[in-house]
């Protein structure tokens, strides 16, 4: 009869025995929540840095892209094949959707396409004097029938595009000023 007494003064005990397995599931739960909450603040600031890392990397990259006249690869497009580069001049006339020709010392005009990414920037018109960039490349048949297959150029365009031994296939296109603009602003300070 001994072991029912001893039974009997554990009584107390086991009543508090659900009280403490709730205590320790809230103190789990609250440290849960607060570990939560520090790892989406560490997450978030290690996003803050791959991102400033990107933004350091494309910028050194845009630093990097050599300007080259446009003249100087009209004459002799050769070197700069496979090179990106930045140059500058005026729209001489469009070719189709596909892109357009930039006006050289020379007369003789230099093809420049775009890119996916590039045809969805400014509007460009004939005039416009325009900063690309991009990577000059060698004028492939191939790339003529791409063309004509997706309906960017038209086969007048073609035709003209076949007399372009090299082009430059821009992923970046900047508007620097237009043939309709003038310098109204100097001029309304009199």
């Amino acid at each position: 009869m001994k072991e029912m007494s001893d039974n009997v003064s554990r009584r107390g005990a086991a009543d508090m025995g659900m009280l403490l397995m709730i205590l320790a599931f809230a103190v789990i739960g609250g440290f849960m929540f607060w570990l939560n909450g520090e790892a989406a603040t560490e997450r978030q600031a290690q996003l803050d840095a791959a991102a400033a890392r990107a933004a350091a990397e494309e910028e050194s990259a845009a630093a990097t892209v050599e300007t080259v006249a446009i003249g100087d690869i009209e004459v002799d497009p050769t070197p700069f094949v496979g090179t990106k580069l930045r140059s500058e001049g005026a729209v001489a006339s469009m070719l189709g959707t596909q892109g357009f020709w930039l006006a050289t010392p020379s007369g003789n005009p230099f093809l420049v396409s775009w890119s996916a990414e590039a045809s969805d920037g400014p509007t460009i018109v004939m005039g416009d004097t325009i900063a690309v960039e991009g990577v000059v490349t060698e004028m492939q048949e191939l790339t003529l029938v791409e063309w004509s297959a997706a309906q960017t150029i038209s086969d007048i365009d073609r035709m003209v595009a076949e007399f372009a031994t090299h082009y430059i296939a821009a992923d970046r296109v900047d508007i620097m000023r237009g043939e309709d603009e003038t310098d109204e602003g100097a001029a309304s300070g009199n």
